[in-house]
C-alpha cells in the first residue's frame, strides 16, 4: 500500500511539475559561499575584453571583430562543484559561444578531457540553446567523441542571472540549472568518464561554424559587442593538490546519485525542455559512446 501511495504522489508531482517548474528539493548552491573572481580566477586571454566590477562580485566579458575574452581557474580540481550565475545578451547573437566549462586541455594538448556548458546564441524571436557535453581523452586529435544533450530554456537567459553549475565526483556528472538537475552522466567505465585534473574556465567566443542551427547562421559584428556577464562564483572540492582525505562534493542529501524529487526534475527537465539527445540520435555511431 506505501508502495502505491508513493507512485500516486510521484505520478502528481510529474504531472504538476510538466506544467510549472519543480522544485528540486536540495539545492547545492546553498552549501558554498561566494567567491570574488581574484579568489578563484585570473584572465586567461583577451584582458582588454573584460571589466571587473570594484568589489570583484562580476564580470562582463564581451566579443567583437578584434576578440572575444576568457578566465581561467588558479588551479586544477579533481572533482568539486563549480557554478557562475550568467547573464547573456538579448537580439541578434547567432554564433557566439557563452561557455563555462571543466577542460585539462592545456596539459594534454589533443587527448584532454572536458565538460561543458554552453548557452549558443541565436536570432531573433528563436530561444537560446543550452549545451552540455562531455569530452573523454582526445576531443582534439581528430576523432572528436562528442556527447552532447541541448535544451531550450523555461525562462529567458537574456533578462536576468541564472545559476549555472557543474558537479563532478568519482561516481557522475550532474548539470544543474538553478539547482535543477538537467542531466547525469554516470561513470560506467574509466575509458568514458574524465578522471584527471581539469581547471575550471569561462569564456566568449566566435563558434559561427555550428554554434547556431550547425552553422546555418553565424556571428553578424554589425550588432557587436556581445557580452556576456557572470556573477555569484562558487567552487566547492578537492583541488588537485588537497589532500586524499578531501571529500568529493555529493549531489544529493543520501551522498550518492540524485533523490527521488532531484530525479523527478531532471525528468521535468528532459522531457519538456531538452530538444537533442546523442544516445538518441540514430546517425551517431553508437560504438564509440558505449554508455548510451
Amino acid at each position: 500500500m506505501a508502495l502505491l501511495i508513493l507512485n500516486y504522489l510521484l505520478l502528481l508531482f510529474f504531472f504538476h511539475s510538466s506544467i510549472a517548474q519543480p522544485s528540486p528539493g536540495f539545492f547545492p548552491s546553498s552549501k558554498f559561499k561566494q567567491l570574488t573572481f581574484s579568489q578563484a580566477y585570473n584572465n586567461l586571454w583577451g584582458p582588454q575584453h573584460q571589466s571587473l566590477s570594484q568589489d570583484q562580485s562580476s564580470l562582463t566579458i564581451w566579443l567583437d571583430k578584434s576578440s572575444g575574452s576568457g578566465f581561467k581557474s588558479l588551479q586544477p580540481y579533481r572533482n568539486g562543484y563549480f557554478s557562475a550565475s550568467i547573464k547573456v545578451q538579448s537580439g541578434y547573437t547567432a554564433g557566439v559561444n557563452n561557455a563555462f566549462y571543466l577542460s585539462n586541455n592545456q596539459a594534454y594538448p589533443g587527448n584532454h578531457d572536458e565538460v561543458d556548458i554552453e548557452l549558443l546564441g541565436t536570432t531573433p524571436g528563436k530561444p537560446y540553446t543550452l549545451q552540455t557535453n562531455v569530452y573523454v581523452q582526445g576531443s582534439g586529435d581528430r576523432r572528436i567523441i562528442g556527447r552532447e544533450m541541448k535544451f531550450h530554456l523555461w525562462f529567458d537567459p537574456t533578462t536576468d542571472f541564472h545559476n549555472y553549475a557543474i558537479l563532478w565526483n568519482p561516481d557522475e556528472i550532474i548539470f544543474f540549472v538553478d539547482d535543477i538537475p538537467i542531466r547525469r552522466y554516470a561513470r560506467k567505465t574509466e575509458a568514458t568518464f574524465p578522471q584527471r585534473p581539469m581547471w575550471v574556465y569561462g569564456s566568449i567566443w566566435d563558434a559561427s561554424p555550428w554554434a547556431t542551427e550547425d552553422g546555418k547562421y553565424k556571428v553578424d559584428y554589425q550588432y557587436q559587442p556581445f557580452i556576456a556577464k557572470f556573477s555569484k562564483f562558487m567552487i566547492g572540492g578537492c583541488s588537485a593538490y588537497a589532500p586524499s582525505s578531501c571529500r568529493p562534493v555529493s549531489a544529493s542529501p543520501s551522498g550518492t546519485g540524485l533523490s527521488t524529487q532531484q530525479y523527478m526534475a531532471m525528468k521535468w527537465a528532459q522531457s519538456n525542455h531538452m530538444v537533442y539527445d546523442y544516445c538518441r540520435d540514430s546517425g551517431r555511431d553508437h560504438s564509440l559512446t558505449p554508455e548510451c
